[in-house]
This record gives structure tokens, C-alpha cells and sequence, in this order.
């Protein structure tokens, strides 16, 4: 973990004071990430469930083997647990993620699992929660495409934890750690290039043309993506080409547009890049009108 040291109690305090938590904040702001290093260092079970529109109760709660149903009957032994369930039975940590893609129908059990600290499955019977059982969701509240609005009976049940970008020191300090771990370290780039790709991502937040911009992961890639064309087109990884190229292929996909302006993603990503990589006084490097094709 790099920072997060306000969030990290937040979450430990929750967890030890038996609250269900609700983590909301944009991507890439390490929501999972905190919870994982939480459940690690504290030995607790952790079950992952990615919520979406096909998440169904049954697939959540678990449900009874028709085969086996067919020759047993419907008794317990035949029932096969899903992640709740799991973790109900086990004291484990339920982290559900994109609360706000959940089927209404879903959440309806979740609510009652939060109110009452038990379930009732239909002909398996009641399913109590273990002592140390913790219930943990995440969402992105700013993402409108195939989200619902949360019902205040979910609020309610919850602790909420607002997470947001980091600063731009430890934002470096992350991209810094995964190009630790990556084959070629992060020794090929110099620490003014690591600084300014974290800057053009932390502008792209804050354009005016854009709804949403990128998160540090836009800048993990783009630094890989500058080692990896570098050594392609045998040049140097701060080339201006190397540099706008990544900066395409590393946050064009990242952008949202606001509705009604005329630009294109690929026009934005040039202006960032310009303000943090433009050509150097000396010359060196050639934009090539954002190509780059013809230099590898």
C-alpha cells in the first residue's frame, strides 16, 4: 500500500466494529485494494463477487444440484454454497463490487442479510452469520451506463468511506512500485518523466471536455508503453513520438467525452500531452502530426 493511511483505519474500525461498509469512489482509487491488504494482514477469508445485471439471488445465495436433487431430494448436503452463503457460514469478508449494477431483487437479500445477520434459502432453512462475517461493497458513483440508483434502505444498513484520487506524490510512488515489479524496472525512465506522465493523468480529471479522466492506472500504462516503443523503434523513451503514441494507446480508451462537445478523445490526449511532453527547445523528437507510425 503507498499512502491511504486515513482509510486504512477507517476500514479496520468499521471491520472491528461488526459494520457493513460501503466503499464509493471513482476506478482506480485502490478500493479493493485497501480491503484486500485490510483481510490479509487481519487473516480474514475474503470472498470476491463482481456485481453486473446477471447477478441473480440464486447466484449469490447457491442453490440445490438438480441432479442430485433427482436421487436425494432436497437435503442440505445437496445444496451447493454461493459466495454469501460462503461467507455467511465461514466469517469471511463478502466484497461485492459495482454495488450499483445489482438487480434490485438481489440487493433485497443483501438488506435483509444486513438487518438481520442471517438468511432463510427455501428448503435449506435458515443460514446464520459466523461472528467475524462482514459485508463490504464498492461502487462508482459516477458511472451512469448500466448502473441504479441505490435505495436508502441500502444506505442505511451501511458505513460509507469516500475514496478519491490520491496525491500526485504518492500517485508517482505507484507507478514507480509496478514498474519495481515489472522485467525491465523502472530504471529506463528518468523521475521527471514518471512525474509528468502522472501529471497529464491528473489533468485529464479536471478538463473541461471530459466527464471523467483517467485513473493512475492511465500512467502506469502509459510509463510501460514508453519502455516498450522505445525499445521497438530503438530510440529513447522520452522521444516525442514514444511519448504522444503511449499517451494515445494509454488514455484515448479512458476518456468520456461530455455530452455535446465536438472533440475527439484522441484530440484531448494530444492537448494533454502537450502541456506535459511538447516538443523540447532543442528540437529533438518530431510529433509527425501524432503518427509516430514511421519511426518504429
Amino acid at each position: 500500500m503507498v499512502g491511504r493511511r486515513r482509510e486504512l483505519e477507517a476500514v479496520v474500525a468499521a471491520l472491528a466494529a461488526r459494520r457493513n461498509l460501503l466503499l464509493e469512489g471513482p476506478p482506480g482509487t485502490g478500493k479493493s485494494t485497501v480491503l484486500r491488504a485490510v483481510a490479509a494482514e487481519a487473516g480474514l477469508g475474503f470472498e470476491f463477487v463482481e456485481g453486473n445485471a446477471e447477478l441473480t439471488p440464486a447466484r449469490l445465495v447457491g442453490s440445490f444440484d438438480p441432479s442430485a436433487v433427482l436421487t436425494e431430494g432436497y437435503v442440505p448436503e445437496v445444496f451447493v454454497d454461493g459466495p454469501l452463503v460462503t461467507a455467511l457460514r465461514e466469517g469471511s469478508i463478502l466484497y461485492l463490487e459495482e454495488l450499483n449494477r445489482v438487480p434490485e431483487e438481489t440487493l433485497n437479500v443483501l438488506i435483509t442479510v444486513m438487518s438481520e445477520g442471517e438468511i432463510h434459502v427455501p428448503r435449506l432453512g435458515r443460514v446464520a452469520a459466523h461472528r467475524e462475517f462482514r459485508l463490504v461493497a464498492a461502487m462508482n458513483p459516477f458511472d451512469a451506463v448500466g448502473t441504479a440508483r441505490i435505495a436508502s434502505a441500502v444506505y442505511d444498513r451501511c458505513c460509507r468511506l469516500a475514496m478519491d484520487y490520491q496525491g500526485a506524490a504518492e500517485e508517482t510512488a505507484i507507478v514507480t512500485a509496478v514498474l519495481d515489479r515489472a522485467p525491465t524496472g523502472p530504471g529506463q525512465l528518468p523521475e521527471s518523466q514518471l512525474d509528468a506522465s502522472v501529471a497529464m493523468v491528473r489533468d485529464s480529471r479536471s478538463h473541461p471536455d471530459l466527464r471523467s479522466g483517467s485513473s493512475v492506472r492511465g500512467a502506469i500504462d502509459h510509463a510501460m508503453l514508453c519502455i516498450e516503443l522505445a525499445g521497438l523503434r530503438g530510440v529513447d523513451p522520452s522521444d516525442d513520438t514514444v511519448t504522444l503514441d503511449a499517451a494515445h494507446l494509454a488514455l484515448s480508451g479512458r476518456l468520456r467525452i461530455r455530452e455535446g462537445c465536438t472533440r475527439s478523445p484522441e484530440d484531448i490526449v494530444e492537448e494533454l500531452w502537450a502541456a506535459h511532453f511538447g516538443p523540447r527547445p532543442d528540437g529533438g523528437g518530431d510529433t509527425d502530426g501524432g503518427d509516430g507510425a514511421g519511426k518504429a
